[in-house]
């Protein structure tokens, strides 16, 4: 009879056995797939999202242990579900998708210029005012945005709302120590979102085939990239103030 030790791979603890990780934006993309790979870590999940319906679905797919609708840039919406969330809570993932100014900026109103670049910054610092005060020692947030380091007219402001992030976060995570912040930028990752930037179809499959010919990895970047690299980083707690690039390489080519 084969010895059960050494005849396939030994059974492991889940990684995130009898924590709570709350996922905002956690409907679809990187946010669910984020999810979806916490619970099989043994995690409690808390979903939140703008859309209703998208949402129960989600939280019914991923055994949920409590789901919110509202908008990750209402500030009273935000402190009103920190409020009403049990303590304790281990790790916050921000995948909510924040509006930015698009096109050239001296045809934008500076009030919508100055917002584009702080967006994601005050949505953060609300998310982390309410959430911290519910926080483990040792747990994590963590934070996500772009590498996109195209500079034209059209991406206009893009490309600095996306440079604020990685300073802004190692701050952070002196002020919100022992609670440790990390920031995840990804340039293409194929989700839904992503498509829904391009004209059509045709467009969105011709830049998956573009990437796949060009990125050194030589394969498009998937929300289940992200996933794992997330898990990791809560899992991981020597890791705090850290800005972690994943683009399959694309930052070495451009």
């Amino acid at each position: 009879m084969a010895n059960p030790t050494t005849s396939g791979s030994v059974a492991r603890e889940p990684q995130l056995l009898g924590q709570t990780v709350v996922v905002i934006g956690g409907s679809a993309g990187i946010g669910l797939e984020t999810a979806r790979l916490a619970r099989r870590e043994g995690a409690d999940i808390v979903l939140t999202a703008r859309d209703p319906k998208r949402l129960e679905q989600a939280a019914r797919e991923v055994s949920a242990r409590s789901s919110a609708a509202f908008d990750a840039d209402d500030a009273a919406g935000v402190k009103r579900f920190f409020d009403e969330l049990p303590a304790p809570i281990d790790h916050v993932l921000v995948a909510a998708y924040t509006r930015r100014s698009q096109g050239p900026m001296l045809e934008s109103p500076s009030e919508e210029v100055a917002q584009g670049v702080g967006r994601r910054v005050s949505q953060v610092l609300e998310i982390a005012r309410h959430a911290a005060p519910k926080m483990r020692a040792g747990g994590t947030l963590l934070l996500t945005g772009g590498s996109d380091r195209t500079f034209s007219r059209e991406y206009g402001i893009t490309p600095a709302a996306f440079s604020v992030l990685p300073p802004f976060t190692a701050a952070l995570a002196l002020e919100l120590a022992p609670v440790r912040v990390n920031l995840i930028q990804a340039a293409f990752v194929d989700t839904a979102l992503a498509a829904s930037l391009f004209a059509d179809g045709a467009a969105v499959e011709a830049r998956r085939d573009e990437l796949r010919a060009t990125l050194p990895i030589r394969r498009v970047v998937g929300p289940t990239d992200i996933a794992a690299l997330a898990v990791h980083l809560m899992t991981n707690t020597a890791i705090t103030g850290a800005t972690y690039d994943i683009d399959g390489g694309q930052r070495l080519i451009d």
